[in-house]
Formats: structure tokens, C-alpha cells, sequence
């Protein structure tokens, strides 16, 4: 199966990055995807904001952006899975390139501004979504809505029923303004919204935010102090950065945000950053291809991790080989659990 996984990836780099990201889809909806399931041992087995992960190797959000491969998903080792952004109607998003491969950077650009089937559509498809698998779901706004900040609570009103968390998401650097709602009052009024229909629903979902990597010192402290006043379950870090520092791709000046391995550092220094001004538990996102990588992010302050970019070079048996890695990993060094090393090595990216 790896062996047809590298002939695969070789067959969709001929194909623009945005058609063969949809080929890929169609592919593990056809079965030729991993189906091992998600690894788990004592060591790996996670609490994340309440929910018990089988492993702390979770998808982040904008690779099934529709909820159109769930079941697929589920069988590829993930211990969660993040789908959408999705946003109360549905968007094309921008213009068409929108997506750009930085081969030599291990990296990408995207400026998708949030495209997807919006939440009616989405919604049904996580109502199918097979018993046990821990999925959430990126709250998005409306390019042209006249009220982005009540559109998070729209979706999340709208789709909580079949959902295990939901991420805020005010750091996509596509939709314009968007990163304007990370201010400190236009956060909390946005979070208070949220806060209102999660406290109203029957059943309510751990809430989190994912943020920028290009926040300054001031304005990562004041994030912090929001999302704990807020009730904030988890923070996510980080997104995408409008960063281009060190790139050799020709690919390198396109608009948008950057991901992939060029994002590793700086998510990582902001991920330690913030893992000082908060107690609340943090996802570590940016740039992670390796187990080594995953326990860096661990040991930096994450409790559990995300992956992307890295999927589009290596390939799906990228997540088994991090969960094994990391167990490895944390075995090594003495630590029970993925817990106990949490944090152990913060003062390396401070």
C-alpha cells in the first residue's frame, strides 16, 4: 500500500494543487487510503478539553473542508478530525489559482477565502458521520456578511448536534479583515456570542480558537487573557503566517498564507509562548512532517497536535508513522503519557 501511496503522490503533483486535492478525496472515498484505524497505547491516549483521544495526531481543518470523507478519515489513524471551515451559506472563495505548491520549501500557499458548501449541506454530512470518531468542526463567516461575528454562532447553532468540538477560526489571512476579530474587544464580543448558543444547547461543545502565528507579544497576551475570561476549552496554534522569510520556491510571493514546514519555528515559538500565559490546553499546528517534529510541539506546550501540509509530500501513512514515532518517542525519555511531557521543553523556544 505505501508503495502505490508514493506512485500516487508522484501521479497528483502533475495535476494543479487544487485539482489534485480533490483527487486525492475521491481517492480515499474509493478505499485507497490507510485503514488501520488510529493507533493507540497508554502512552498515546490523550484528554483533550474532556474528549479521550485514542492518540493526540489529529487532522486540522481545510483538508476536508466539506465533511465529504469522513468515514475514510476515521480509518486513517487520526485520534480527531477537524473538517470545514464551513459558513453559514455557502462561498466559492476567491479567484482560481488559489492554491501553490513550494516543492522546494516542503510548503504551501493558499488564499481559498473560505470555499465550501456551507453549513446546511455540511451539517447533513456530519449527521452521517460513523459511531465513535471524534470529529469538530472550523466555525467560518461570510466574506459578505454584514455581521461576520454572529455568523461563528450561526454555524455553530446549526451543526452542534453532530459535532464534538468546534474551533473559532479569526486567523485565516484570506477573507479580508478577518484577523481584524482577534482584537481584544471585538474577540470577546465575538467569544460571548459563541459562549451564548454553546451555553444553550443541550448538549455543549468544548469551544476553540485557533489564532494567528503573526500576533505581537501584546496582542498574543491579550488572546490569552479573552479566551480564558471567555470559557475557552482549547487554543489552537497556529494558522497560517503571512511570513515569506527564507523561501527558494518560485512560488514564494503569491498571496495568501504560508504552511508547511517554513511555518515550523514560528508556530512553534508562539505555541511556547502562549503555553506561558495560559494554563488552558493548547493544539499544536505548523509545519509538523515527522514524530520528532510532533514531540517538539509536545514538549513546547502542545497536548495534542494537528496535521496538513505535510500530508500533500508524504501521504496519509504519514499519521501512523507519527503516532508510532511518538510513542517511541515519549517511551524514550521516561514519560507514561502524552500528558507528563507536555510543556517539558518550552524554555527551548522562549
Amino acid at each position: 500500500m505505501r508503495a502505490l501511496t508514493t506512485l500516487g503522490l508522484a501521479a497528483l503533483r502533475r495535476f494543479d494543487p487544487e485539482q489534485a486535492h480533490g483527487l486525492a478525496l475521491t481517492a480515499l472515498n474509493a478505499g485507497l487510503g490507510p485503514r488501520s484505524g488510529a493507533v493507540s497505547t497508554a502512552r498515546l491516549r490523550t484528554v483533550l478539553a474532556g474528549l479521550d483521544l485514542p492518540n493526540p495526531v489529529g487532522l486540522a481543518a481545510g483538508f476536508d473542508k466539506n465533511a465529504v470523507a469522513l468515514k475514510a478519515l476515521g480509518q486513517s489513524g487520526f485520534g480527531f478530525v477537524e473538517v470545514g471551515a464551513a459558513t453559514p451559506r455557502a462561498q466559492p472563495g476567491n479567484p482560481k489559482p488559489r492554491l501553490f505548491r513550494l516543492t522546494e520549501d516542503a510548503g504551501v500557499i493558499n488564499r481559498f477565502g473560505f470555499n465550501n458548501d456551507g453549513m446546511e449541506a455540511i451539517g447533513a454530512r456530519l449527521a452521517g458521520r460513523p459511531a465513535g470518531q471524534i470529529v469538530g468542526l472550523n466555525l467560518g463567516a461570510n466574506k459578505d456578511s454584514a455581521d461576520r461575528a454572529a455568523d461563528f454562532a450561526t454555524v455553530l447553532a446549526h451543526c452542534a448536534a453532530h459535532l464534538d468540538f468546534a474551533t473559532v477560526n479569526v486567523s485565516s489571512p484570506n477573507t479580508e479583515r478577518l484577523r481584524d476579530l482577534q482584537g481584544k474587544a471585538a474577540l470577546g464580543a465575538l467569544l460571548a456570542g459563541v459562549r451564548d448558543v454553546n451555553d444553550g444547547l443541550p448538549r455543549p461543545l468544548p469551544i476553540f480558537l485557533k489564532i494567528s502565528p503573526d500576533l505581537t507579544e501584546a496582542e498574543l497576551e491579550d488572546v490569552a487573557d479573552v479566551a480564558e475570561a471567555a470559557g475557552i476549552a482549547a487554543i489552537v496554534a497556529t494558522n497560517t503566517t503571512l511570513s515569506r522569510d527564507g523561501l527558494a520556491s518560485a512560488n514564494k510571493t503569491e498571496a495568501g498564507g504560508l504552511s508547511g514546514q517554513p511555518l515550523f519555528e514560528k508556530s512553534t515559538r508562539v505555541l511556547a509562548r502562549l503555553s506561558s500565559l495560559t494554563t488552558l490546553p493548547l493544539i499544536g499546528v505548523g509545519g509538523i512532517g515527522s514524530a520528532e517534529q510532533a514531540y517538539a510541539k509536545i514538549r513546547a506546550g502542545a497536548s495534542a497536535v494537528q496535521l496538513y501540509t505535510a500530508l500533500a509530500y508524504k501521504g496519509l501513512h504519514l499519521v501512523d508513522d507519527i503516532a508510532h514515532g511518538l510513542d517511541g518517542l515519549l517511551a524514550r525519555d521516561g514519560f507514561a503519557t502524552v500528558a507528563d511531557a507536555v510543556g517539558t521543553g518550552r524554555s527551548d523556544w522562549l
